[in-house]
């Protein structure tokens, strides 16, 4: 059995919530944005890069772009060394904020297989704050979150996550 390759989110660049880019490196499940515009950049390794259903594969140097409202994902298709850096137009600070803490609870333990947060309110939390959203039937919990989320805010829950994992 072979080991999962690791997988980290490094952000150079935070948005200061005012326009500039949020630029984050990783990988993603599918997702949309609705008022974002996601551009893929591969410095190292092939990515692919799947937008409105085109595969795309990106080799160093390559590059393209998920306007908003676009169906999209981007993962590394070779099991090598793959580094993806991604920029957010305009900049959002709280899709950064989201993955930093989900990136953090996934580096903690309180998660399940998928890398989804086990209590449902930090779920909720990086639901309502992430500005994106999901395809099919996973796109009905962004809505059923909010209520959870606000309730969260409200009990100091997010300000928590935001503190201990640097967000």
């Amino acid at each position: 059995m072979t080991a999962a390759p690791e997988l980290r989110a490094t952000f150079p660049a935070r948005t200061d919530g005012k326009g500039s880019p949020t630029v984050l490196e990783t990988g993603l499940a599918p997702h949309v944005h609705t008022g974002l515009d996601e551009a893929f950049i591969s410095p190292q390794g092939t990515l692919e890069v799947r937008v409105g259903g085109e595969a795309l594969f990106l080799q160093p140097g390559g590059w393209a772009t998920a306007y908003a409202g676009a169906v999209h994902h981007f993962f590394n298709p070779t099991g090598g060394t793959v580094r993806s850096r991604v920029e957010l137009e305009p900049g959002h600070r709280g899709f950064g904020q989201s993955l930093i803490v989900a990136y953090g609870l996934a580096g903690d333990g309180p998660t399940d297989a998928k890398s989804m947060p086990r209590n449902p309110l930090h779920l909720a939390l990086l639901l309502e704050r992430g500005a994106c959203s999901f395809p099919g039937l996973m796109g009905l919990l962004p809505p059923a979150f909010r209520r959870p989320a606000a309730d969260a805010q409200r009990r100091g829950v997010e300000q928590e996550l935001l503190r201990k994992h640097g967000a």
